[in-house]
């Protein structure tokens, strides 16, 4: 039952990843919104994410992981039944800085819950535990393609009863309290904000959602306006990208028995130049669809991964340094909306050149891996 409200948490949080790059362009339509307002509804949910990862960690550490996730499915519920009533611009952007708190919330529980039930393979184990995250993002954009029509009111609907579901399991859900090692203790912070270890491991965080929430977000107005249709487009999102890091998941949990966590990191980041690179020079909807297929292998293990290394750098208080660490990625995740808002305008056209900050993204994380390399040492 632990491990069934581990995955059923990452599986919403996937679905609710997908979310707003699945219904922006109905959305865009029906309230006839600006690249640059869509950016600002991103950094919305951004901020929501921001807020939460960063004020969840003591809770989860002092309270125990159930608070937490009790606490995000209840809010993520909340804003998806609320979502479909938004009147205009402002309410949209509303809802979603609601449902960025929920899901920051659920996603510092789940993987903090899912860090404990194997520490002697963290990486394994939150590599396995994502692949769900992959595959909720895979099912958002299939579901609304092929079965709803598109239609963001009963996708979002549809969404807010899975989450109430997940909701009912993980209040049912014997789940171990925090124990004295890791609670959080004021005066320790101390030994946890001081090592470079930990400020290394979130600016690589903040670099790689950077680039990954850059692609669920922003893909699909990029591919409508190389002329791919709609549905295909989205069909690309999810049996592409999803997929792609979804099967990327259940190859790095084999991999990290035998490979060290920062090797895999770094050869993530390069494939990921290359990838992210190449999916934004093709109109023909078959290779883009295989170059994001291998841009989501690439960046499968990234996030988990990345999780596990600071799980082990810091067995005390570990709550709290993931959600330091993610809410750094949440960070990457607002500056790189922004970014890629304001570079395009009002002309979706442009979405082509302002995307390239996705690569140059991954050229960065290289460095970075190397730093934490030699840190490690």
């Amino acid at each position: 039952m632990l491990i069934l409200a581990a995955i059923l948490a990452i599986f919403v949080y996937g679905m609710i990843a997908a979310m707003l790059g699945t219904i922006l362009p109905d959305l865009s339509a029906r309230f006839q919104l600006t690249p640059q307002q869509n950016g600002t509804i991103a950094f919305c949910q951004a901020l929501g994410l921001i807020v939460a990862s960063v004020a969840v960690g003591p809770l989860i550490d002092n309270e125990g992981k159930k608070a937490g996730l009790v606490l995000g499915l209840a809010v993520v519920t909340l804003a998806l039944v609320l979502l479909p009533r938004s009147g205009g611009f402002g309410s949209i952007a509303t809802y979603l800085l609601l449902l960025g708190l929920g899901g920051g919330i659920i996603v510092t529980a789940a993987n903090a819950l899912g860090s404990d039930v194997t520490p002697d393979r963290r990486g394994t184990t939150l590599n396995l535990l994502n692949l769900f995250f992959g595959l909720g993002g895979l099912a958002t954009p299939f579901i609304s393609a092929n079965l709803l029509a598109r239609n963001s009111v009963r996708l979002c609907y549809l969404v807010a009863g899975l989450t109430g579901a997940t909701l009912l399991v993980n209040i049912a859900t014997p789940m171990p309290q925090p124990t004295g090692a890791q609670s959080f203790v004021f005066s320790e912070i101390g030994n946890v904000v001081g090592r470079p270890t930990l400020w290394l491991a979130a600016l690589f965080l903040f670099l790689y959602v950077a680039s990954e929430v850059g692609v669920w977000n922003w893909l699909v107005q990029h591919l409508i306006a190389q002329g791919i249709p709609e549905s295909r487009a989205l069909n690309v999102l999810s049996l592409g990208f999803a997929l792609g890091l979804l099967i990327g998941r259940v190859g790095a949990s084999r991999v990290l028995i035998s490979v060290s966590a920062l090797t895999v990191t770094l050869a993530a980041s390069i494939l990921m130049v290359i990838a992210t690179y190449l999916m934004l020079q093709t109109r023909d909807p078959r290779v883009a669809w295989v170059l994001v297929f291998l841009a989501g292998v690439a960046m499968a293990p990234v996030f988990p991964t990345t999780l596990a290394i600071v799980g082990d750098a810091f067995p005390r208080m570990t709550g709290t340094a993931l959600g330091i660490v993610i809410t750094s990625g949440w960070i990457g995740l607002a500056v790189s909306s922004r970014i890629i808002g304001s570079i395009a305008g009002g002309d979706p056209k442009r979405l082509k050149k302002a995307l390239l900050v996705l690569p140059g993204m991954a050229v960065v994380m290289i460095a970075v891996d190397l730093a934490l390399r030699a840190v490690a040492k």
